[in-house]
C-alpha cells in the first residue's frame, strides 16, 4: 500500500486490504473512504469487507464509489460531504487512486 498525501487531512491510496486497515489507523487517520464500486474486478476486497474492519478498529467508514463511466449522480456531493472537515483525516482508495484524485480536484474546483 502507497499513501499520497493530498493534503494533511487526505491521503489517497490504490486498493488495500483488511489486513491494511489497522495500519491505516495507526498512520493517523479516523476515516476510510472507498470509492471504488464493488465487484470490479476478481478478487477485490468489497467495501464491507473493509468497513467491518474499519469499524472494529474504532474508524469511520463511507461508499462512494465512482465507476470507470465517471462520477454519478450524488458521487460529487456524497465525496464533499465526507471531506467536509468533521471525519478528518480521511484515507481514500479505488483501484488505482485516481478516482480518489480525480474527486479530489473535482470536488475543488
Amino acid at each position: 500500500m502507497q499513501i499520497h498525501k493530498v493534503t494533511d487531512n487526505f491521503s489517497l491510496s490504490g486498493q488495500i486490504s483488511p489486513a491494511d486497515v489497522p495500519l491505516i489507523k495507526a498512520a493517523g487517520f479516523k476515516t476510510i473512504m472507498c470509492n471504488r464500486p464493488d465487484g470490479e474486478s476478481f478478487g477485490q476486497p468489497t467495501s464491507e469487507m473493509i468497513r467491518k474492519v474499519a469499524e472494529e478498529n474504532g474508524m469511520k467508514f463511507f461508499y462512494v464509489p465512482m465507476s470507470h463511466k465517471g462520477m454519478g449522480m450524488n458521487t460529487l456531493a456524497d465525496f464533499r460531504k465526507v471531506i467536509s472537515g468533521e471525519n478528518d483525516p480521511v484515507f481514500a482508495y479505488c483501484r488505482s487512486g485516481n478516482r480518489c484524485g480525480m474527486l479530489w480536484n473535482a470536488a475543488h474546483s
